[in-house]
């Protein structure tokens, strides 16, 4: 059989560039979101509320936050997490929910909250699994 030449051999190989550059610009968009200072406060305290009702959840808030991202879990990564935790945009959000969303009120076993949990621990341990 003779090779691809010409202009099939450089469609193919524009196109695997192209796939390539893809995953490279979403893994950046992502990661860019993921250390989002909002929602890394809000995922905190809705972390915490969790770890409160099951204490397999204590001590892996970071490991949980970046499976979701599919990001590793690896110093610099934790490094990140930890800058983002201290800047002010960050301790202004994590107020401002806490200040919102006090409930005194214990939430039922079909609650949001509670589903929320059983989902990201679920996960957790699925993407878990995939990088051992």
């Amino acid at each position: 059989m003779k090779a691809e030449t010409g202009p099939m051999k450089r469609t193919f190989t524009l196109l695997a560039i192209a796939a390539t550059l893809n995953s490279v610009a979403s893994t950046a968009v992502a990661q860019a979101r993921a250390f989002d200072a909002k929602s890394l406060a809000r995922y905190d305290i809705s972390y915490a509320r969790c770890e409160s009702r099951y204490p397999a959840m204590r001590g892996h808030r970071d490991e949980a936050y970046l499976n979701l991202w599919r990001i590793r879990s690896d110093d610099k990564a934790s490094t990140r997490l930890e800058g983002v935790r201290s800047g002010a945009a960050y301790r202004a959000e994590k107020q401002l929910v806490l200040k919102g969303g006090a409930s005194s009120s214990a939430p039922s076993a079909s609650s949001p909250l509670e589903r929320e949990c059983q989902g990201l621990w679920a996960e957790n341990q699925r993407v878990g699994k995939d990088k051992r």
